[in-house]
């Protein structure tokens, strides 16, 4: 090999300069590749230079000087060349064997040196320089096409990174504006930032004019988080839940499943809301709630009016059988009048579940005398201390659908802590505010494990009913009135479950 001239060595310090700042202005690929081959055959002397792009195996020339325009559409060499296999696995440049590969040979090459471009776990590429004869390079050749190998490689894995951040987010955005849910986006001030057209459609806004608009306009918050907001108690976004009301543009409302997360940025939290209209799943279960509550007072009529009879005239014959055998002084009176006994108390026992079923409490006194016999029965049948306290005044009316729904609550949560907290105590609570209607049971059973969050599902295991359907309608019936319902340890043990119902104003 020979030493290179000076003007040799500045023109290569002047193309490796070059060539940092044309990668660095992220110019496209095929033209630095097309101006790096230019420059390294003058830098080089070179008959062809090629810059290759390793796909599927094989080099194919993306570009290059002096080659056959036959050869630029067609593999230069194949996998299965050793030659190929060899620089892919060298960190510096390979001189061609004495057996010319054959892409190579069919332009005329002799000899030559190739480097890889990229790394050997993740090759890109191949930069070559080519002679039609056998004359030899300079020494420093080697290093400047390594030089020149490293530069390529940035670009590319530049170039091969941003293409794949583009296809991934046009395929997020096909997927995002193909989705049936909606999807917004908005700041910690809860400045919207965009909206996918499901979002558009679902609230009712013409395309684009969501953006800007306040997240609160769309999912307003209750009342009193809305003042408790107001009073820098909570957090301006603190009142989004998993359960919430949308508010369409022509001021309609519908119910909503609200999915939130935060992404933290330099200039403040994103938050990312995907948000699925609920109507149909609502109307489904107020159609399931409504079956249920049918056949319920279906099973209560046919207790009290069918059941309930037939034990009234059984232990009056009983009782006719008893008074005549005490009149024949038999020994089979006492048993008789035992018998008696029996009756009248599996008359009581369907009766009172006749009642349970068929609550005529709430047309006749209202929800809190309907809770009080609720009590008073858990304390007759299954044995417990229930007691039932009312706090705050009765409104003069309530909705139509929130007593039957709080007494159901309420008579779910009392039979899920005997039957599976086995509570010895439990506690009715009843609260009238202007604004809203609570609820809360507690009870000191086995008690509803911490790790559970309080807005999610019922856990797998025990105390609860979690089986059956118990905890579900519970939750559904909460949901249909627009309340909220959790589920909580008690700080003592045991359980609370709360339901809070607003009221219209």
């Amino acid at each position: 090999m020979s030493r290179p001239s000076s003007i040799q060595r500045l023109l290569r310090q002047v193309i490796l300069t070059e060539l940092g700042l044309r990668a660095a202005t992220k110019e496209g690929v095929e033209a630095l590749a097309d101006h790096t081959a230019h420059a390294v055959a003058d830098a080089c002397r070179a008959s062809l230079v090629g810059v290759f792009e390793l796909r599927e195996g094989a080099l194919h020339l993306l570009a290059g000087v002096g080659w056959p325009p036959y050869l630029a559409v067609q593999a230069i060499v194949c996998n299965d060349d050793p030659h190929l296999a060899k620089i892919l696995a060298a960190d510096e440049p390979v001189s061609l064997p004495d057996v010319v590969p054959r892409g190579l040979s069919r332009a005329g090459i002799e000899s030559g040196l190739s480097v890889r471009v990229g790394d050997a776990d993740a090759p890109l590429g191949v930069l070559g320089t080519y002679k039609l004869d056998r004359s030899g390079v300079d020494d420093e050749v080697p290093e400047f096409l390594d030089a020149v190998a490293q530069v390529l490689a940035r670009a590319l894995e530049q170039a091969h990174t941003e293409a794949a951040l583009r296809e991934s987010e046009a395929r997020m955005r096909a997927i995002l504006k193909g989705s049936a849910d909606g999807l917004l986006t908005f700041d910690e001030d809860g400045a919207i930032e965009s909206a996918n057209p499901a979002a558009e459609r679902m609230f009712g806004y013409e395309a684009g004019t969501l953006l800007g608009l306040s997240i609160h306009a769309l999912l307003p918050s209750p009342s009193d988080r809305a003042a408790r907001s107001a009073a820098g108690e909570v957090r301006p976004l603190d009142w989004l839940a998993e359960e919430a009301v949308g508010c369409r543009a022509d001021g309609t409302t519908f119910p909503m499943r609200l999915s939130l997360s935060q992404i933290a940025q330099p200039t403040g939290t994103l938050y990312t809301g995907f948000v699925r209209d609920v109507t149909e799943q609502r109307t489904l279960e107020r159609e399931v709630l409504r079956i249920a509550d049918e056949e319920r007072l279906r099973i209560g009529q046919d207790l009290h009016d069918g059941l309930g009879q037939l034990l009234t005239g059984t232990a009056m014959i009983a009782q006719s059988v008893a008074r005549k055998l005490n009149r024949d002084d038999r020994p089979e009176a006492g048993q008789a009048e035992e018998v008696v006994a029996l009756l009248r108390q599996a008359d009581a026992q369907a009766r009172a579940l006749a009642r349970g079923l068929v609550p005529v409490d709430l047309e006749a006194n209202g929800l809190q005398a309907a809770l009080q016999r609720l009590a008073a029965n858990a304390t007759h049948f299954f044995e417990v201390a229930c007691t039932m306290t009312c706090r705050g005044t009765l409104p003069t009316s309530l909705p139509e659908t929130v007593p039957i729904h709080v007494f159901r609550i309420a008579q779910e949560a009392v039979s899920n802590a005997v039957r599976h907290g086995k509570a010895d105590q439990v506690t009715i609570d009843l609260g009238y505010e202007p604004s809203r209607v609570t609820l809360q049971v507690t009870d000191d059973g086995r008690g509803y494990p911490a790790s559970v969050p309080q807005s999610s599902g019922p856990p797998s295991d025990p105390p609860f009913d979690n089986r059956g359907m118990g905890v579900r309608i519970m939750r559904y019936r909460a949901h249909l009135l627009g309340g909220r319902f959790e589920i909580r340890p008690g700080n003592e043990g045991g359980t609370v479950v709360s339901c809070t119902v607003p009221l219209d104003p």
